[in-house]
């Protein structure tokens, strides 16, 4: 183990820190080991940003329960269906949605399931269910 002074500068009243500077250098190596690469962090957050966006969350839940095409889903949300159209090209590039031709319409559903459930369960935690 290393030890070390801690950061004169840290705040000292903060319980949630370290009062020493002890590495475990096992520790250290076997999760430095099992760190995924700095592209895989970064597509993990552009996958994830998709939830910073109300819309996006919406057009997602809708085609979750439907498949949907844009001029719906403009109605569902209350939305232009270029602004729709962005949002899905967002989405399609994630890979969180898929779409068919119809004759002239073009019908979108959600495509990963695992991704609906993951935004579904934090729903849920927000409502406070188990």
């Amino acid at each position: 183990m290393l030890n070390r002074t801690p950061d004169p500068l840290a705040d000292d009243a903060a319980s949630d820190a370290c009062s020493a500077w002890v590495v475990d250098a096992t520790r250290v190596a076997r999760v430095r080991e099992l760190m995924w690469s700095d592209a895989v962090v970064s597509d993990a957050a552009e996958l994830f940003k998709v939830l910073g966006s109300p819309t996006r969350i919406r057009i997602l839940r809708a085609l979750s329960l439907e498949e949907l095409c844009v001029c719906d889903l403009s109605e569902i949300l209350g939305l232009s269906t270029s602004a729709v159209s962005h949002q899905l090209r967002d989405l399609r590039r994630l890979k969180l949605v898929r779409y068919r031709n119809a004759g002239k319409l073009v019908y979108y559903h959600a495509s990963d399931p695992a991704f609906v459930a993951l935004l579904e369960e934090g729903v849920t935690r927000l409502r406070g269910s188990p």
